[in-house]
């Protein structure tokens, strides 16, 4: 991770360098680079259609400045010896420009971008210059991937006909058409980022063993990896909690963080920022989002697709980004067109204002329940109205961060004035915000309210006045599950009452309102089922928004002063997003109160949202767990699924930071704020929940004296420059990476063991037995949890078995480097049902040709031992929640062949097709329980054995060994999936084209 000036050499034409990956196919044959992607013709046979990256180009590339605000990350020393190294092919490239400029498709719209006091801010591909009324009725979304496809056309990887697809996409997009798509660049986080460095660095050495150079593994696009998901709340209300988290970090995650550090310099164009400097989307929005890239003179729009589901945040600064797997994600780094279907969207117009106290968090949570019932899966969202100008940037930010769990691909917000305020806001110079001004005004990409606006075509419409949105949480146990303020009391005792689900416990009326008593550090202490245990105000969905961040502190301020206090035993905690949080907490002097109640900052990163909770005090648990209490945890996160947030508590409630420290006061879900006090004085007066609440005046007065934009600048000058714990961390140079067989953090894979250049071919699956037999809305923390690693499962039975401390097993999510221990914790999930158990909870199933019950794991593992295929069945919503990788590499290690399900969630079936897992959808009406299948039968995939028999979409026949039969959809939606069903998986296409250079 370096600085250095701007490549001084890069002085090709400006239309060269946007188009010149294309053209490379000119110059001579050893420096080319071919990747194949299949097309189909009208026959549906195959027809390779290279795609050619010019190894000079990668050099010229990569000199580009690394974001917006003009700094560039190479080591001068490093770029000398790249553009040396470049030299002779870059002259041969120089004396072809003539030619070559003269081949883009679209040259002729190439226009100059003037700027107002003389001169040119650079090239851009003008819409305008289409002049096809078309584009002016087309979504702005949609406009992004338009000239996307456009700058990128060269009828080979992308094509006349693609573009004109997505021109006429009122047309075409009803018809799931397939367009490719060349994201500017690429987004990761630790716990996924790792993994993907983990591949990266196995398919260096799977080239080398093919004969190839390993060199050819490099990303070709700017890479981001911002590490923040390691940090655990294990010290909590603490003026020393931040170092000490950060201590125990380091201490736990060396490994990590040096091969990390090794990645940032073994592979080119990547910049892996530190821990301790935020959460990755705040980091994302504040800092790396560049809106409008200049590269080398050639302007057009950010554009990013990231290995963390919430990535979608960025899309409230007006920039096209969503989450992918993290398998595709790498093929995107390393140039591979990502093939998408040509997505609806919806409409969604705001009007009118928030009312007094309704906050940001409210908004979402109401979205969200709008959007799920809508349905939006696999669709843009699109927000408009006039109601867009009542919401600042970090409003829009919250909103289009929980686009997963409304299911939307992206919860996208047009550039405006708004979003011009941000940006110089966050730091982001005058001369850059100008730019971006005059670009996208240029490009029919910019929305100013002030002016008349042309009518644009959507697929369907929504539309919410903002004034009827209500204080609200959501839970216990999903984000779209929500709950008017006003109506909390009387859901939390339908839940105590209900069934054992989504929405209930199914505890005894006898015993629901026991109350255990019992000792806390000494002192006398008491919980009942809906006790708080833990409050974090935590999450990049709210850490980025001032408002409520500081309305929290407001809160805090309030109770104070009316002398009430959080009681002892509930664990709080404050994970800002970035340090300008803290910064502007300082600035308003609310940071105080917060530490008062208890909220003290543990770090910067995600914490308790993605279940580094941290342990609770031994004499809560064991209050929780000896008398099976349902207890509560409440924080200001996007997910709540049962087992994420802390493997005791039960019910999980999503709310704004304001109202996690009002539950933290109350000390429980079970109270009606309207009516019932929320504490008491000490001389014994009731205060009610009125009182402590700040209104939107109080809470806008402060954000405006507080948050300013040199608080950004200070905080981001100094962001990749580490820390003493950091810049300590040893990383050899070297192009391969030293595997160390006793690492249990770092393992090498063995996805490409004993690969060859032929391709394998589509799976058989014969008479395979049913792993598990799920229901509706297995999420991929099911499938692989992120958080702590239990004592008893087969994980750590490994971990102990080599000699580590269970004091020092860390969580799954920070060992996704050690394949030995993921594929242990698949489906380990302690809450996690499986209807071969008959009712019974946990991380175990029935070993059908034995008939024992053993941990999932176990059973797999017996299964593969016999050479016995295995498959999964599940019902609606498979693979739900966040974008995890492992989720699709874990069963596939276990054995699992297919998947069959009612339906899947969109990241999950990618990375399931991209691990080579069959995924096969029931037909509509049908699940395993209207079709009688007991999950006890062994199954047989219809699948042809070659691949270019095989459709997108396909009717595919599954029998079984008791004479049932059952239709379903085959869900590889593209041809270009087809392609990584021949070759077993994503990664091993790109390796052997890659070989074939």
């Amino acid at each position: 991770m370096y600085v250095s000036p701007s490549c001084p050499t890069a002085s090709s034409s400006a239309i060269l360098r946007a188009c010149g990956i294309r053209l490379a196919r000119r110059l001579p044959s050893t420096a080319n680079l071919s990747i194949f992607w299949p097309r189909t013709s009208s026959s549906s046979a195959y027809q390779p259609r290279s795609l050619s990256f010019s190894s000079a180009l990668r050099s010229l590339r990569i000199c580009s400045p690394r974001w917006s605000h003009g700094v560039d990350w190479r080591s001068p020393i490093c770029l000398r010896a790249h553009i040396r190294a470049a030299s002779p092919v870059l002259q041969r490239f120089e004396r072809n420009i003539g030619t070559m400029a003269s081949e883009h498709p679209f040259s002729g719209i190439v226009s100059s971008l003037p700027k107002q006091d003389g001169g040119e801010f650079g090239k851009y591909y003008s819409l305008p210059a289409l002049n096809d009324p078309r584009i002016d009725k087309l979504p702005y979304s949609i406009r992004i991937l338009l000239e996307s496809a456009i700058r990128n056309c060269d009828n080979f990887q992308v094509t006349k006909e693609d573009v004109e697809k997505i021109i006429d996409w009122e047309n075409s997009a009803p018809k799931q058409v397939e367009i490719p798509f060349k994201p500017a660049r690429v987004l990761l986080q630790d716990f996924t980022g790792v993994p993907a460095v983990v591949d990266l660095a196995s398919m260096r050495d799977a080239i080398k063993d093919l004969g190839s150079n390993p060199d050819k593994i490099n990303p070709l696009v700017p890479v981001d990896l911002v590490i923040d998901h390691s940090v655990q709340v294990d010290v909590a209300r603490s003026e020393n909690a931040v170092q000490a988290n950060m201590d125990l970090e380091f201490k736990r995650n060396k490994e990590r963080f040096a091969f990390l550090k090794w990645g940032s310099n073994a592979f080119r164009n990547m910049l892996v920022v530190p821990p301790g400097s935020g959460i990755v989307h705040q980091v994302n929005l504040e800092y790396l989002g560049r809106v409008v890239f200049n590269t080398d003179g050639i302007l057009y729009p950010d554009s990013v697709v990231g290995t963390d589901s919430h990535t979608t945040m960025i899309d409230g600064l007006g920039v096209a980004g969503w989450g992918v797997g993290g398998i595709e994600a790498e093929a995107a780094m390393l140039g591979q067109p990502m093939s998408m279907v040509l997505p609806g969207v919806v409409g969604f117009k705001l009007s009118g204002k928030l009312r007094d106290g309704v906050t940001a968090t409210d908004l979402v949570l109401t979205v969200t329940q709008i959007l799920r019932k809508h349905g939006v899966v696999g669709k843009f969202v699109e927000f408009y109205g006039e109601g867009m100008g009542k919401l600042s940037l970090a409003d829009r930010a919250t909103i289009a961060n929980m686009s997963p769990e409304y299911g939307a691909t992206m919860g996208f917000f047009p550039v405006d004035h708004v979003t011009l305020q941000y940006l110089r806001l966050t730091g982001r110079s005058n001369e850059t915000v100008s730019m971006i001004e005059a670009y996208l005004r240029a490009n029919k990409m910019f929305v100013d309210y002030s002016e008349s606006q042309n009518e644009r075509v959507y697929s369907s419409y929504l539309e919410l006045d903002l004034a009827a949105v209500e204080p609200c949480i959501s839970g216990p146990k999903r984000p779209h599950d929500r709950v008017p303020l006003k109506d909390m009391k009387d859901d939390w005792h339908s839940c105590l009452d209900g069934k054992v689900g989504f929405k209930g416990f199914a505890i005894p009326m006898e015993q629901q309102d026991k109350i255990v008593k019992f000792s806390f550090q000494g002192e006398p202490a008491e919980l009942k089922h809906g006790s708080v245990v833990i409050a974090a105000i935590t999450s990049c969905t709210n850490t980025s928004n001032p408002s409520v961040m500081l309305g929290a502190g407001l809160v805090a301020k309030k109770a104070c002063e009316l002398g009430l206090q959080v009681k002892p035993w509930v664990k709080t905690s404050l994970a800002p997003g970035s340090g300008v949080v803290t910064k502007y907490l300082l600035q308003s002097g609310l940071h105080k109160f917060l530490n008062q109640q208890g909220f003290n900052i543990v770090g910067y990163g995600c914490t308790t949202c993605i279940g580094n909770s941290g342990d609770l005090d031994e004499s809560v648990a064991s209050a929780i767990a000896n008398n099976d209490l349902v207890a509560a945890a409440v924080l200001s996160g996007n997910r709540n699924f049962e087992g994420r947030i802390h493997p005791l508590t039960r019910a999980n409630y999503l709310a704004s930071p304001p109202l996690v420290v009002a539950y933290a006061l109350a000390g429980t879900v079970d109270i009606d704020f309207e009516k019932e006090p929320i504490g008491t004085t000490k001389d014994g007066r009731s205060v009610y929940f009125k009182e402590i609440w700040p209104t939107s005046k109080e809470i806008a007065q402060v954000v405006q004296s507080s948050v300013l934009p040199e608080m950004f600048n200070s905080t981001y000058e100094a962001i990749t420059q580490g820390n003493q714990l950091w810049n300590q961390l040893s990383a050899p140079p070297s192009s391969l990476y030293a595997w160390d067989p006793e690492s249990t953090y770092i393992h090498k894979p063995p996805y490409f063991s004993g690969m060859t250049m032929n391709p394998p071919g589509p799976p058989k699956v014969k008479d395979a037995y049913c792993l598990l037999l799920f229901g509706d809305s297995i999420t991929t923390d099911h499938i692989s949890p992120a958080g702590s690693i239990h004592k008893d499962s087969p994980a750590a039975k490994y971990l102990i078995d080599r000699g580590v401390d269970r004091r020092d097993f860390n969580s799954y999510g920070s060992r996704r480097g050690n394949d030995e221990v993921m594929a242990r914790g698949t489906f380990a999930n302690i809450r996690i049902v499986n209807k071969l158990l008959n009712g019974e909870v946990g991380p175990k199933t029935i070993h059908i040709p034995s008939g024992e019950k053993l941990s999932v794991y176990d059973a797999a593992l017996r299964y593969k031992s016999a050479g016995q295929d295995t498959i999964i069945i599940a019902g609606a919503e498979y693979g739900s929640g966040s974008s995890r990788d492992w989720a699709a590499k874990g069963p596939m290690l276990q054995g699992v062949k297919a998947v069959i399900a009612k339906s899947f969630e969109r990241i999950h079936r990618s990375n399931l097709v991209g691990m080579g897992i069959i995924p096969l959808c029931f037909k509509a009406g049908e699940n395993a329980e209207s079709l009688g299948l007991t999950g006890h039968e062994r199954y047989t995939i219809g699948l042809p054995t070659k691949v270019s028999e095989i459709r997108p979409g396909q009717d595919i026949t599954v029998t079984t060994d008791d004479g049932k039969s059952f239709t379903c959809t085959l869900r590889f939606d593209t041809e270009v999936e087809l392609t990584y069903l021949d070759h077993g998986g994503i990664l091993q296409y790109v390796i052997r084209n890659l070989t074939k250079e």
